[in-house]
């Protein structure tokens, strides 16, 4: 994700004076938000497939299940696009209960939260909830390029495409004695990666699976084929996404996790990501 640049101290100073004078927006529990008549989700910007810019209209999974929410809760969706800070404790702050030094205010509740007990413990301004989604890193390449089963060991000398920074960019370059790393090739983010493999300038790609199905998807690529076999010495085995409320405001939280249970059982959770050629997988948390 992008990482926000250093805020120039205008804004710094402009913020204190709104703090100052008591006018710092609280996000609202449940009876509020129907009282209002709006729920107002922050979604991650440029977050694709989850919340991204196509032809200008804000798209992806995560904005289909803030509407489904809102419809849900019986009030209409306000969605905000959260620029990422340097951690995800950072966008809970920005996102949730305090706000963010460029005027952005602080959502009813927050999508793409990662779904962990340390994280939650040291956040303890918010409630973490409702887990909707198990993510976890595949490698794919192109088909006849690459034996993607193979010892990665094997993959030296064929251009290796990731996200900078990124865990995949820490794996390649650093795992087997970094006999890999000459042979990676960066890029700003997971999708960029897979995009770069489609369009012929990567023979390989890791990238997260819901970029690599969304990409396949929207692309209509055949000839890509994707690892089955976990990578060796790979220390991510996957991760629930979840949701985040105010800590005062649990009883929305809890309306939430009822309309997510009710999507689950009847499938429309599931038909969200099919829209967006994602395979959906349950979180583990979830049951």
């Amino acid at each position: 994700m992008d990482r926000r640049a250093f805020l120039s101290s205008a804004a710094a100073a402009a913020l204190i004076g709104y703090i100052s004078s008591g006018q710092a927006a609280k996000a609202a529990p449940l009876g509020k938000v129907r009282e209002l008549g709006v729920l107002r989700v922050a979604v991650y910007k440029d977050n694709r497939p989850w919340s991204w810019r196509k032809d200008g209209k804000l798209t992806g999974i995560d904005v289909d299940l803030a509407q489904a929410l809102a419809k849900g809760l019986g009030v209409r969706a306000d969605i905000a696009e959260l620029v990422a800070d340097e951690s995800a404790d950072d966008d809970l702050r920005n996102g949730v209960w305090k706000g963010g030094l460029l005027g952005f205010q602080p959502a009813d509740i927050m999508l793409h939260v990662p779904f962990d007990r340390t994280f939650a413990a040291r956040n303890d301004q918010v409630a973490i909830i409702a887990p909707y989604y198990r993510e976890s890193f595949q490698f794919a390449a192109v088909k006849g390029e690459i034996d993607v089963n193979a010892p990665p060991t094997q993959y030296r000398g064929k251009r290796l495409a990731v996200e900078i920074d990124s865990i995949p960019d820490f794996y390649l370059i650093g795992t087997f004695g970094g006999i890999l790393a000459r042979d990676v090739v960066h890029f700003p983010g997971g999708t960029e990666a897979v995009t770069a493999l489609i369009d012929g300038r990567a023979d390989g790609a890791l990238a997260s699976r819901a970029q690599i199905e969304a990409v396949l998807h929207d692309s209509g690529a055949t000839n890509i084929v994707r690892r089955t076999s976990p990578l060796p010495a790979f220390t991510s085995a996957g991760w629930d996404i979840g949701m985040a409320v105010k800590e005062n405001s649990r009883n929305l939280g809890d309306a939430v996790e009822t309309i997510l249970a009710d999507m689950t059982q009847s499938g429309a959770l599931k038909a969200i990501f099919e829209r967006h050629g994602v395979a959906y997988a349950p979180a583990v948390a979830a049951g």
